[in-house]
């Protein structure tokens, strides 16, 4: 709790440090952008992720494909945000919407023995998909599971009344969303910023997994399913947004 208390004064000390920052903003989803990204395999630096983004300049050594997911990402992530406003309930299109939006660029339409489906339209996967060890639940599974993950997820915002239990309504539609694997690709990208979503319409602030924490991030989430416990990966998120708080603070 003590721990709680400090990153709660530290939300605090970040959104008065902030007023009056100009493009403080637009920075940070620069850098959300930038992380996210390349937890996914981009090699873009963030000097040229802040390029593209904010100038328009490609990098001529990197690959095409990876600047098109960072530029599908940075689109994703300013929709994302900008929905908060309406102040609605998660739905399955939204979240659908989200997922056909970080690969609008580099994703593919599927042909499969069940039928066709659209990665870019953000259609739940008809195939079953592997991610290093990890085999995720069988794809006749994710309609169901997203029904039940929306229902879960909108009955633990409403109830969140703390600083702590909101964090970890967010944290929590983040680890199940990216658990049930709902897309053929794109599904960290989108759970990450579906949890963003969640902080944003708490009035709190976003932030990014840091790419230098990609190892111990897939271990809070491996370590969480194995001994179906949430607490390890909350634990590592608290720690996440301690970082960049400080970070950010520091920095302004």
């Amino acid at each position: 709790m003590e721990n709680i208390n400090k990153l709660e004064k530290l939300v605090t000390n970040y959104v008065q440090a902030s007023r009056g920052q100009v493009d403080m903003k637009k920075f940070t989803y620069y850098a959300i952008t930038y992380h996210s990204t390349a937890i996914e395999g981009s090699t873009l630096t963030e000097g040229q992720v802040y390029n593209l983004l904010d100038q328009d300049i490609p990098t001529k050594n990197k690959p095409f494909s990876e600047q098109q997911m960072v530029i599908d990402h940075q689109k994703a992530l300013v929709y994302t945000l900008n929905k908060v406003s309406e102040k609605k309930p998660l739905t399955e299109r939204f979240i659908q919407e989200i997922g056909g939006m970080v690969v609008k660029n580099t994703g593919s339409i599927y042909s499969t023995a069940l039928g066709t489906f659209d990665s870019t339209r953000g259609d739940y996967r008809l195939v079953n998909v592997h991610a290093g060890a990890r085999t995720f639940t069988n794809y006749s599974k994710v309609p169901g599971l997203m029904k039940s993950f929306v229902k879960a997820t909108n009955k633990q915002i409403a109830e969140a009344k703390t600083f702590q239990q909101k964090c970890e309504a967010a944290f929590y539609a983040h680890f199940q969303l990216v658990s049930i694997h709902p897309f053929a690709d794109g599904n960290g990208r989108t759970s990450r910023l579906i949890m963003n979503y969640i902080l944003a319409a708490f009035d709190l602030p976003v932030f990014y997994v840091y790419k230098s924490s990609r190892i111990s991030y897939i271990q809070a989430l491996e370590k969480a399913r194995e001994t179906d416990n949430l607490q390890p990966f909350y634990n590592f998120m608290f720690g996440q947004y301690k970082k960049f708080l400080e970070k950010e603070i520091k920095a302004v």
